[in-house]
């Protein structure tokens, strides 16, 4: 690598590092202004956004992870495009939902992922479930919390988490 390369290759690092921390720091603004918001106004907690801002944020800090190892092409479009340096973490944002859908259905189960406190369906179910199913449904304590963000996270860090446990799913069928 030439010395002019390797200058271009820093250069390009750099500004995808900063589109990275602004992103994140973003990000982390908007979890803690849900949780700020969710308290002053004694709402309830917007789990699902907690999820996907979680995954949001894990999707960054892979992407950070990675920076060094990743080829000069690939660099240089992550250091011209706004919407390339966001598509990786939206997708930990929506493997973090898919995720959460699992703990929910308890296709993902035992003492390391959360529990849920779930609304009891009428018997034969009606709509009105539904609406209280999405209203009423959370975490079953503050520790199955904690491992519905830190599950969250890790699904938007690890690109292959998700699509391996679909699989394990799809093959215990």
């Amino acid at each position: 690598m030439t010395e002019a390369q390797a200058q271009a290759r820093a250069a390009n690092i750099l500004a995808v590092t900063r589109r990275l921390i602004l992103m994140t720091g973003a990000g982390l603004v908007c979890l803690v202004g849900i949780f700020a918001l969710t308290l002053i106004f004694g709402q309830r907690f917007p789990v699902s956004w907690a999820c996907f801002g979680c995954g949001l944020i894990g999707g960054f800090v892979s992407m950070q992870q990675r920076l060094k190892k990743i080829a000069d092409p690939e660099l240089s479009l992550l250091a011209t495009s706004w919407f390339q340096v966001v598509l990786i973490p939206v997708y930990g944002g929506i493997f973090a939902l898919v995720l959460y859908v699992g703990f929910l259905s308890e296709v993902v189960n035992g003492k390391l992922f959360p529990v849920f406190y779930v609304p009891p369906f009428h018997s034969p179910p009606v709509n009105a479930d539904i609406g209280v199913f999405l209203a009423q449904t959370v975490p079953a304590s503050g520790a199955d919390l904690a491992k519905l963000l830190f599950w969250s996270f890790i699904a938007g860090f690890s690109e292959r988490f998700i699509p391996q446990i679909l699989g394990k799913a799809e093959r215990g069928r």
